[in-house]
């Protein structure tokens, strides 16, 4: 897949994706690297990507909601208290029951286009 042309704002270069399901997984990093990150870094658990933030933070993140019998949202309550910008991915649209903090953050829905991928991680990633 092609990336969608740059409007010219920056790629975040430390991209932390956290989903479950590996072949999606791979495909977010290698759009991602084709949009110009430079690290991308994948966790499948709320555990691993804890561990993935505290090793080192990253510029931005992907938050799958739905992870194998648990939900992002700690992980998102970690990003917001480090000021470190992420936007939810869903495959369950609207009744996928986001918190109501978390309710003006910005979502995807899976299966998501490069466009509207680049168009969320360089405006809210930047």
């Amino acid at each position: 897949m092609a990336p969608a042309p740059s409007d010219g704002s920056p790629c975040p270069s430390d991209v932390l994706v956290v989903e479950d399901d590996p072949i999606i997984a791979i495909d977010f990093e290698d759009r991602l690297l084709a949009f110009g990150a430079r690290h991308v870094r994948t966790a499948g658990s709320v555990m691993q990507a804890l561990d993935a933030i505290e090793k080192r933070a990253p510029d931005f993140a992907l938050l799958d909601v739905e992870l194998i019998r648990e939900k992002s949202f700690a992980i998102a309550e970690r990003l917001v208290a480090l000021n470190i910008p992420f936007v939810f991915v869903t495959g369950y649209g609207a009744e996928t029951g986001i918190p109501p903090e978390f309710a003006a953050r910005p979502r995807l829905q899976k299966p998501c286009s490069s466009e509207a991928l680049e168009a969320v991680l360089r405006t809210h990633g930047a």
